[in-house]
């Protein structure tokens, strides 16, 4: 341990000692002498460095939260909503027209006054909406309810509609879409119109699904995935095919395919487009990759899009 240095002699021994000095030697070696004074006197005056420095403000300190690297994707994975036991599939179509349009269909007296005029008889658009995909998991699957998550003006919709009926399948096709677009869509669409801030684009696609004569085996959900998707999980409302294609941001995808895999019977099939898409940095690559590895499941691709099959 280090020792405690000597006390410090009072200010006037230390006087006298320089004095003394002075007057004993000669004047070099009393220089000399005064050198190695100072020296001693000063280290003398030094603060220990075992001494506590005096300090205006106290310190609070900060403590590191031990955190597993499992955390935050936990975080992420944590969807707590329960589902209710699934409905019968003949039920799907009444629970949905009860639970959103109070029971009556949404093609009666459709189009309304005010939209009739601004539509077109058929305006179909979409991207990889007719891939071979989705012939290959519906006769694959034979699904009595699809749910698709992100539809805006129904082309994929329509072609699944299209493949049941060909394989005599009584399917009921679910579209979840707040029919919103996207900021500058207009610019792109510039024949679709506006009334008051409305971009028609929900009836554009009711008019798509008319003239497609496709109104019995489409309905829609005009409210935002999310949102959308949790009340489906609430109502018992399952599918045995799924297809998430909204968002192609990471979070939008990640959020969707979660929920919408809620909702999928045991045995059926979640799939979706743009895995090769670039946006967000491969966003919907990123989200498909992580809920399949974390939920020990096999991504396969058909053409540009993803599939799962559930455990």
């Amino acid at each position: 341990m280090k020792q405690e240095p000597p006390p410090l002699p009072p200010q006037h021994h230390r006087k006298r000692l320089m004095v003394f000095a002075l007057k004993k030697f000669t004047k070099p070696t009393s220089y000399f002498i005064l050198l190695l004074l100072t020296y001693y006197l000063g280290y003398l005056s030094a603060p220990s460095s075992t001494s506590k420095k005096p300090t205006s403000t106290s310190r609070i300190p900060i403590r590191a939260t031990a955190t597993s690297s499992a955390a935050p994707v936990a975080d992420h994975n944590s969807f707590s909503i329960q589902c209710v036991d699934p409905v019968n599939s003949e039920k799907v179509r009444q629970t949905v027209l009860d639970r959103v349009f109070h029971g009556i269909s949404p093609w009666q007296n459709f189009p309304p006054a005010h939209v009739s005029t601004l539509l077109r008889q058929n305006r179909i658009k979409g991207w990889g909406s007719t891939g071979a995909v989705f012939d290959n998991l519906i006769r694959r699957v034979r699904p009595k309810t699809i749910i698709e998550v992100g539809t805006f003006l129904g082309a994929s919709a329509l072609h699944m509609a299209k493949l049941t009926r060909k394989l005599g399948l009584e399917t009921q096709i679910l579209c979840i879409d707040d029919f919103r677009g996207w900021p500058g869509f207009l610019d792109k669409f510039r024949e679709m119109k506006m009334v008051n801030g409305d971009v028609m684009l929900m009836y554009q696609f009711m008019q798509n699904v008319v003239y497609a004569n496709a109104t019995e085996s489409v309905l829609f959900l005009p409210f935002s995935t999310a949102s959308a998707l949790d009340k489906l999980c609430e109502w018992g409302v399952f599918a045995e095919l799924i297809e998430v294609d909204a968002g192609h941001d990471f979070h939008s995808a990640w959020t969707d395919i979660n929920k919408a895999y809620k909702i999928l019977r045991p045995g059926g099939v979640i799939f979706g487009h743009d895995y090769f898409t670039s946006a967000d940095n491969k966003g919907v690559r990123r989200a498909v990759n992580m809920f399949a590895r974390l939920n020990h499941l096999r991504v396969q691709l058909d053409g540009q899009h993803w599939v799962i099959e559930s455990n």
